[in-house]
């Protein structure tokens, strides 16, 4: 992936990251749950009386909010600089790290750190000693 550093857009980012921070506030006020979405995905597999209908609601949102988008403005354009094996094996392990992990980074990063839960900042530093030690190892060790 390549990252137009010309165009990076603060504002927008910062407007972002406090619509992400309000809608996980106002998640867990209203519902009492977390918004993290593996725990959501998960909750699908073997759901709960009553579990089933906000689990959707919120799933589909997140892939029906950039169709909607698209309407009003173009997405931007997105290249990924790898083939499909390494995609499928990306997202194996990812889905791996979450399980071992108790929850995703959507979970410990927004909400979990929010909450200044212990878990989630181990969690969220070994997620983030993971990345830098792939990064390095793939940027320029294997290079």
């Amino acid at each position: 992936m390549n990252i137009d550093w010309t165009h990076f857009t603060p504002w927008a980012s910062l407007a972002g990251g406090i619509l992400i921070g309000v809608a996980a506030a106002v998640f867990i006020l209203f519902n009492g749950r977390i918004a993290g979405i593996s725990g959501i995905l998960g909750g699908l597999l073997r759901p709960a009386k009553n579990d089933i209908l906000w689990r959707l609601a919120f799933l589909a949102g997140l892939v029906l909010a950039p169709l909607l988008y698209a309407m009003v403005s173009p997405l931007p354009d997105t290249v990924v600089d790898a083939d499909a094996g390494i995609l499928i094996a990306a997202g194996l392990l990812v889905g791996i790290g979450t399980r071992y992990g108790a929850g995703c980074t959507s979970g410990h990063g927004v909400c979990g750190i929010a909450r200044l839960s212990p878990r989630s900042l181990v969690a969220i530093a070994c997620f983030m000693a993971a990345g830098f030690a792939t990064v390095f190892i793939v940027r320029h060790l294997l290079a």
